[in-house]
């Protein structure tokens, strides 16, 4: 498999602030396009049935992993991945642009159809930036280096989303939905800058002829996490750290069965802004040190905030809960910004060439497919409560926190 020459000082910095600032400019779009917050609130606004909000995140998160493994046969064969990534920001560009108009002449169930098949669109495109960025990211920036640039990235993404939920909880209620939609359009814009500033990118290419894979994509995912014990215990770990990505749900609803509920839009953007602001800086330096600690340390925080949470709400007083909450819910979104730091650093750094491509198109697949079984258990667990799916989903995230700390 070819592997591209390795970039010198000044292609590096070249390198790393476009990188920062296209995946920054991708990352405005993330927070605005967003299954968890704005998305559902326009839907429910419109009145559309709940059946087409509970299909959000799931169409959102498996659109975006589930293809990646079949897409590594024909990504293997391309010398420039660069032109991959383009490609994929300029699909979500037009996705965005489709649903902002969707949100201004669509209503009800209409709509509600709409917003899932462009937003599966939309997750498709996705998943060819995931694939490419992490092979143009390894061809560009050399090790020690990268968690700064992806952390750097979520903090431009994350101080968009701070200011944008700051005007509208300063508008509170009557925040109306055409102003959402211009967001929406404005998200759509960020993409294409976005593809713009990456194209600019100085990617090294080999000289070789690609050679692709050897054998079909399944048989090559299959392969990889039962022969490749490094891979498959990353995959393990990754799985096992789910807690920060899928509690979050379940403590607004709790906070709203103790009275303290975190409702209102621009609150959820404002800790989603912050945490990556905060999060993304210091994560990306430490997944630099050791992207392995980073991600074992934020499972722990992660899972000790729920609990805590949850024994806030049985049998703290009123005037406790009213800040344990924000507080709980801001920290849960922290700790889940330095989790992915941490991860995505790692599997860039796992290794090099065509089996960086292999490594993240497979666990990206496999993640799609356990992230649908365990949101299923923990939606089944959460029958009895979201106290017992939050105990869940922190003893899974204990047992991650261990798991973490054995991976090579």
């Amino acid at each position: 498999m070819s592997t591209p020459p390795t970039p010198g000082p000044a292609d590096e910095k070249h390198a790393a602030r476009r990188f920062i600032w296209s995946n920054g400019l991708q990352g405005v779009g993330d927070q605005i396009v967003a299954a968890k917050t704005v998305l559902p609130w326009l839907l429910q606004a419109a009145g559309a049935p709940g059946f087409f909000i509970a299909l959000l995140v799931p169409v959102r998160e498996s659109g975006s992993m589930l293809p990646q493994a079949a897409f590594t046969p024909w990504v293997t064969t391309q010398r420039s991945r660069k032109r991959i990534w383009v490609l994929g920001s300029l699909g979500q560009a037009v996705a965005a642009a489709l649903i902002g108009l969707a949100v201004l002449v669509l209503g009800g169930t209409a709509l509600g159809f709409t917003v899932i098949v462009l937003l599966a669109v939309l997750s498709v495109f996705r998943s060819l930036c995931s694939i490419a960025s992490k092979d143009v990211q390894g061809r560009t920036i050399a090790k020690g280096r990268r968690g700064v640039v992806t952390g750097r990235a979520a903090a431009v993404g994350g101080v968009f989303a701070l200011a944008v939920g700051l005007l509208l909880e300063f508008l509170g209620t009557g925040a109306p939905t055409w102003l959402l939609a211009v967001l929406i359009f404005a998200s759509a814009g960020a993409w294409a800058v976005a593809a713009a500033v990456f194209a600019t990118i100085h990617e090294p290419v080999s000289g070789q002829e690609p050679q692709g894979l050897q054998q079909g994509w399944w048989a090559d995912t299959v392969g990889l996490f039962t022969g490749d014990r490094a891979f498959r215990q990353f995959v393990i770990v990754r799985s096992l750290l789910l807690v920060t990505a899928l509690s979050t749900a379940f403590v607004v609803t709790l906070s709203q069965e103790v009275g303290y509920g975190l409702t209102g839009l621009g609150v959820f953007l404002i800790a989603s802004g912050l945490a990556a602001v905060l999060g993304g800086r210091i994560s990306g330096v430490w997944s630099d040190i050791s992207a392995r600690t980073t991600m074992s340390q934020g499972a722990l925080v992660g899972s000790l905030v729920i609990i805590a949470l949850v024994a806030s709400a049985h049998w703290a007083p009123d005037v406790v809960n009213a800040w344990a909450f924000p507080i709980g819910f801001f920290l849960l979104n922290l700790t889940h910004t330095a989790v992915r730091v941490a991860r995505k650093t790692y599997i860039v750094d796992m290794a090099e060439g065509d089996q960086r491509t292999r490594y993240v198109g497979a666990a990206n697949t496999l993640m799609g497919v356990i992230l649908l079984l365990v949101g299923a258990v923990s939606g089944g667990i959460a029958m009895l409560g979201p106290s017992a799916a939050l105990l869940f989903l922190a003893a899974t995230g204990l047992v991650g926190v261990v798991a973490a700390r054995r991976l090579p």
